[in-house]
This record gives structure tokens, C-alpha cells and sequence, in this order.
């Protein structure tokens, strides 16, 4: 197995599933099971396989579960990891249910292996790992400027409970990571999503992405799950994070040049565009 990503589907009736995924038009096979590509964890799927396709890799792998918000789901994927730890280069997490007692078994199983994987969360683990007080046992966090603001308040349970900081204010983004950093609250590296995207390593901003801007793009749901998956793939690929990240960051924006959206475009009509847009950035950045 080359890279895992774990994450929930919001459907209760939907059966654990594990096993490669491949992205057929619009739709995902994995496990069994056909999954339509739309925002969340469906998402930073068909842009990983997308992004892999076009590197040549061989298929990732997924776990997945049914959960509508009850945690059922969640917890019957935390409970597989850890009882079959996945051997690979890296795990990215997204859309669980927090959990902080499941998170840090998880975390221990996985850092048991040798070599221990990559680990890289987005999302609702992202909080788990928080709130855990493991968050710098991450290789890899990817927030936008809200959860940013979480990571920097060391008091804060949960996004919705930051102290003072007004999410929109995007400027203070470079205080928030070292906020983040000083509490330990945050990964060795983060990819800060927003108007400009932030590339940090250990507390130091290495790289800014803020262009191309196209204003559709801020109405789409998804957009920040097709980064993450992009970044999953180029890591799976052997790309040290901050190249990754970068590569990503601009890919993603280019996804808006060549899919030229209206704010009603569905996250899975860009994905078409993944492999264009992906070659432009890998140029760009090479």
C-alpha cells in the first residue's frame, strides 16, 4: 500500500469500506462501493487519484465509513485502524468525528510501525489531533484561516470557540502560525488556505501562493478537500512537503483558469481539469 486516506461519508447506511479507489468520470469506486464526487472526503479522493494518475502511481487506498454526525461510523474506522494499522508511506485524515481518546490509540498504533507513515490531517481529525495535545507529532496540517485561528488559541475545544479572532481577518495569518507554533499546537508543516495560501515549515513561512485568483472558485464547496487531495497524491509520489504543498496551492488555483466556474459549478465537474492544471503547476514549479 502506498498512501491511505480515511475519512466518513455522511450516510449512515453506508458499509465500512477499505481497498484501493479509482476515479471513473464523476464517480469513485472504492471497495465495492460507487461514490459521486462531491465535497468532502469524496472529494480530496477524486483529486488524489486524478493527481496520481497523472504521476503514474499506483492506486491509493481509502477507508471509509457511514457517518451522519452520530460518531457510529467514526468510531468503527478508528477501531479497524488500530487494529490493522495500514503499513505505507503516509495517512491523511479528513472528515472523522472528534474523538480524542480514539485519536491519540490511532496515533500510537500508527507510531508503533517502522517505518511509522507520514501523517498529514485535515478537518475534523485536524481537531482530534488539537485537542489531544499530539498536534506536533504531524507531519502535516492543512487549515483554512478559520481553523487557523483554532490551532492558535490553545484554550479553544473547538473551531467555533476561538477567542478573539475574526476569521475573515486574513492578514493576521502570520501571527496565528506563530501563535500556533509557541502552544505546539500545529504540525512540523502546514498549508494555510485562504486568499493566499501560507506554505509554513517549523514555524517559518517558506512559500505564498496568491495567485491566480478567480472569485467563482470562493463559492464552491470542495475546493479546499481537492488541495488536500493534491497534496496527498504529490507526497505518495516521494515530493518533500513544502514542494508538495506549493505545487498543490497553485494546481488548485489553476483549476479555476482552465475550468473557468461559475459560483453553481460542482467541485466534481473541475476534476477534468486536475491533469492539465497539475502538469502547468509542476512546470511552473519545477
Amino acid at each position: 500500500m502506498l498512501w491511505l486516506i480515511a475519512g466518513t461519508i455522511p450516510r449512515d447506511d453506508f458499509e465500512l469500506a477499505r481497498g484501493p479507489f479509482r476515479l471513473r468520470g464523476r464517480r469513485l469506486e472504492c471497495g465495492g462501493q460507487i461514490l459521486p464526487v462531491v465535497r468532502g472526503t469524496p472529494a480530496l479522493m477524486a483529486a488524489a487519484a486524478a493527481t496520481a494518475d497523472v504521476l503514474g502511481l499506483a492506486p491509493l487506498d481509502a477507508i471509509l465509513a457511514g457517518d451522519s454526525g452520530g460518531g457510529r461510523g467514526s468510531r468503527a474506522l478508528y477501531a479497524r485502524l488500530c487494529g490493522e494499522p495500514p503499513s505505507c508511506r503516509g495517512v491523511t485524515f479528513h472528515y472523522l468525528l472528534p474523538d480524542i481518546q480514539w485519536h491519540n490509540s490511532v496515533l500510537w498504533a500508527l507510531e508503533a510501525l517502522s517505518p511509522a507513515p507520514l501523517l498529514v490531517a485535515d478537518a475534523g481529525f485536524m481537531y482530534a489531533a488539537k485537542m489531544s495535545g499530539f498536534a506536533s507529532h504531524y507531519d502535516l496540517f492543512t487549515p483554512d484561516a478559520g481553523e487557523m485561528a483554532f490551532l492558535a488559541d490553545e484554550r479553544a475545544p473547538h473551531p467555533f470557540y476561538t477567542r478573539g479572532f475574526l476569521l475573515q481577518e486574513e492578514e493576521r495569518i502570520p501571527e496565528l502560525i506563530r501563535m500556533a507554533y509557541a502552544s505546539e499546537n500545529s504540525a512540523r508543516h502546514l498549508l494555510v488556505k485562504g486568499s493566499t495560501d501560507h506554505m509554513v515549515a517549523h514555524g517559518r513561512v517558506v512559500a505564498e501562493v496568491g495567485e491566480p485568483r478567480t472569485p467563482a472558485m470562493e463559492a464552491i464547496g470542495g475546493t479546499g478537500d481537492t488541495l488536500t487531495g493534491m497534496v496527498t497524491a504529490l507526497l505518495a509520489s516521494g515530493l518533500g512537503i513544502p514542494r508538495a504543498c506549493r505545487t498543490a496551492a497553485l494546481a488548485n488555483r489553476l483549476l479555476g483558469v482552465f475550468g473557468k466556474p461559475s459560483p453553481a459549478t460542482g467541485v466534481g465537474e473541475l476534476i477534468s481539469f486536475l491533469p492539465q492544471a497539475l502538469e502547468k503547476a509542476m512546470a511552473d514549479s519545477a
